[in-house]
């Protein structure tokens, strides 16, 4: 009895950690995107994009009375093309530190320099994806959900946003595709061997 006791407890105490430490369980869709309207998607992934993080990094900024202030009509359309950065202290990075430009639209690590894309509906952005390209991207870190393609650069989290619901990232492919289209190519990603 005293060995089932232990054993019990054991299985309890392993199955609680690991669920409250995320482990890699996703949540079970509480509504199938099919039985949801576009206007009610385009709303719920409204809300996920401006609440899990979407804008700290995909959206330019310009300083504002309370810092960094989202430019609305440039809203998610990553680093600006042509933007400059500010000289890269390649010591700083040399001893573990990563940077972020002052708008957080690129950051420079050992990995190099990435750029925040354009996730607008533009087709310098996401306009021309699939929705199982943008769940593909999200899901495995590929970039624009293509097979032999580079993996997602940090500081993009997508292992964070792997474990939302299908629902969740069909209403933020939803939102996105509906979003103001704004042209802006992105520039590739620098290696570090490159900074300057």
């Amino acid at each position: 009895m005293r060995t089932l006791i232990i054993f019990l407890s054991f299985v309890t105490v392993s199955v609680t950690g690991f669920v409250a430490c995320g482990g890699n369980i996703r949540q079970a869709d509480a509504a199938p995107a099919a039985a949801l309207t576009h206007d009610s998607l385009v709303s719920r992934g409204s809300y996920l994009v401006s609440t899990i993080g979407c804008d700290d990094c995909h959206s330019p900024k310009r300083m504002g009375a309370h810092g960094p202030e989202v430019i609305p009509e440039l809203r998610l359309s990553g680093f600006i093309k042509g933007g400059m950065l500010p000289p890269v202290d390649t010591g700083a990075i040399k001893k573990g530190w990563a940077l972020f430009s002052p708008d957080l639209t690129a950051a420079v690590g050992p990995w190099g320099i990435s750029y925040a894309a354009n996730i607008t509906s533009d087709a310098t952005g996401i306009g021309s994806w699939t929705e199982a390209q943008f769940i593909k991207s999200i899901r495995e870190g590929k970039l624009k959900g293509l097979d032999n393609t580079r993996p997602m650069l940090p500081p993009m989290p997508w292992f964070n946003f792997a474990k939302l619901t299908d629902t969740d990232l069909k209403a933020i492919y939803t939102f996105l595709q509906s979003t103001n289209p704004v042209e802006n190519a992105v520039p590739a990603p620098v290696p570090p061997n490159a900074i300057q």
